[in-house]
Parts: structure tokens; sequence; C-alpha cells
């Protein structure tokens, strides 16, 4: 069913640098999107070669949509990939066999689309079982995807606007990742949580008691300072740039933030910095703005937690300090 009465409170402008994305004016399709990308997430999980914090199974965005690294072994193939197309409106599994499936992301429930998909490895070759088949850390979570009939709305020109913002989002976040030389990860769609992140991270080693979940212990077993954006949610409901350090260094809360209009809010047992997206939309420069929020959360964060930022730091994603002088003919 098209959210065709909603569609037209989303920014349409191609110049914009940020489009508009009011929350409401999307959700039904955002609902559904989510638990798409939930259930091919979990078979990056099952059919990924295991990457420190879980980067094997996340999202990496291209000029189309949203895909998974390659999945599958040397040993244990074909070798596939699972791509969200927004403007062929399609999941694309195509393997390095040469062949390839197509399940239509439009007039698909959940349950539909999850036994499409499954219908689609199989004839692919590829020997898959999802351990836990229903949502995480979503309302209806103890639903299989199997019996989800409910969230069906998928309206095309509402997600392609949406993946222009991760898209537009995706290039900031790149730039920002330019200037750390350190541990950092890709930047990256998690499918758990519906958000577009990188993180930066120290060589130290945090200790968490066994009692921790194990996600919660891979994806921070290194000190970390992460910076993204989401779309919202219940919680939160607009889309919203966050930063957080973890574990939280004291006094971090109490330390600035740029521009003037972000600031920390009380995140579980911490605090995250947030910066409300329609904020940065109505300033000049939302790149810019978007930029300073992130370092500016990033040296709050990296200095209480004693982290050397000058010998992390590679202005314009350069290390080689030869470059840092002029070099006759480099630009010949």
């Amino acid at each position: 069913m098209a959210e065709t009465t909603n569609v037209r409170h989303l920014g349409t402008d191609p110049g914009e640098v940020l489009p508009a994305l009011p929350l409401d004016a999307w959700r039904p399709t955002k609902e559904t999107l989510h638990r798409y990308a939930q259930i091919i997430g979990k078979i990056a999980l099952a059919k990924g070669i295991r990457r420190n914090h879980w980067w094997h199974m996340t999202y990496r965005l291209t000029a189309r949509g949203w895909t998974t690294v390659p999945l599958g072994s040397a040993t244990d193939g074909p070798v596939f990939t699972c791509s969200f197309d927004f403007f062929d409106h399609v999941l694309r599994i195509a393997t390095d066999r040469g062949s390839r499936e197509e399940i239509p992301l439009e007039n698909q429930s959940v349950a539909s689309f999850y036994g499409e998909v499954t219908d689609a490895l199989r004839n692919l070759g590829i020997d898959v079982t999802i351990a836990n088949p229903v949502p995480y850390d979503l309302p209806d979570h103890d639903r299989p995807y199997a019996e989800d009939t409910e969230h069906h709305h998928y309206d095309p020109a509402a997600a392609r606007h949406a993946f222009r913002v991760t898209s537009q989002v995706g290039r900031i976040l790149e730039e920002f990742s330019a200037t750390f030389s350190g541990k950092i990860s890709p930047v990256q769609l998690f499918w758990h949580s519906f958000d577009l992140a990188v993180q930066r991270f120290s060589d130290r080693h945090i200790d968490m008691p066994g009692s921790v979940n194990s996600p919660t212990r891979e994806a921070y077993s290194r000190e970390v300072i992460s910076a993204g954006f989401w779309f919202g949610d219940d919680k939160v409901p607009a889309p919203t740039f966050y930063s957080y350090t973890a574990p939280e260094p004291e006094g971090l809360s109490e330390l600035p933030l740029l521009p003037a209009a972000a600031h920390w809010v009380s995140s579980g047992s911490g605090h995250s910095a947030y910066l409300d997206y329609d904020a940065v939309r109505a300033t000049a420069d939302p790149v810019g703005a978007t930029l300073d929020f992130f370092q500016s959360a990033y040296s709050a964060g990296a200095r209480l937690a004693g982290w050397d930022t000058r010998d992390l730091s590679c202005p314009g994603g350069i290390t080689d300090p030869l470059l840092s002088t002029p070099i006759p003919g480099w630009a010949e």
C-alpha cells in the first residue's frame, strides 16, 4: 500500500544537501524496511566471515542502496551479496557463479518477503539457517518474520528518498573518518538499530562481566567514540545526529559542543551528544555544521579519555609527511 498522501511532506529538491525526512511522513515504510533489513542482516550474521565488532554483518552504502559485504567462504560457497536497490526497488541476491535472484520490495508483507528470500537462497544453492528469525529489539520481537503480515507498507518514493539521506550523510561521515588514522570502522548501516555510523577506537581493552550479553561485549571490547545518524523512533521522534564515548569519561557531558543547537542527553547509564537533523538543515553550511558537531564530540571524549589526538590526526586523509610540503611536478 503506497503512502502517496504523505510523500509530499518529504523534501524533493535535488539541490538540497540534506533533504527533509520527517519521521511520520514515511513511518510505515520505515517499519517494513527495518524488518526487511533485519532479515538480510541475520543472513549476513550467519554466512559472513566474522570480523571484530560485528563488521561482517552490517551494510555498506552503494550508489543505489545498501549492500552486505561478500558472504560465504572459500570452502562454503557460493560467495554472494544481498543488495537493496532503491531505484529498481528490489533485493538483489547475486553470486560469484553469475547467478542472481531479485525480490521486489513493493507489495510485500514481511512474511512474504521472508518466504521469497528463503526460496531465492535455496534456488541459488545457498544453505543458510537464521538462528532467531524474529525482530531484534522491536515491539513485535516475539513474532516470527514468517508470520508478520502487519508490516506491508513500502512506498518506493519514500524509500528512495530515505536512501538519498543516508547517501548524503554517508559522505559526511566519510569526510569525518578521513581525518583519523587509528583503528576505525567502515561507515556502516546497523540493521538492528537502523542507524548509520562510524566508530573510532583506541587500543584500550575494556573488561566486562560475563553477565553482559555477547553482542555488547564484542561491540565494546575496545574503548570507542562513535559518530552517527538515525532516522528517529518512538523515543527520539525525529532524525538526529549523535555521538558517544564508551566507556564514558567523567565530566564528558560538561564540555561544550558545536554548533549551538547540539546538546548532551542522558542515554542509558551515560550521555550522548545529539544534534537535530532539521537544525543542521537550517544552517548556511549543513556539511560544515555536521562536521563541527562530530569533531567537537570526538575532541571532548578523546581528550578526557587521554587519546593522543595529534598522533591520530591525518587532515585530508593524508599520513605521508612528504605531502605536507609541495612536491615539484606532483600536480602536473
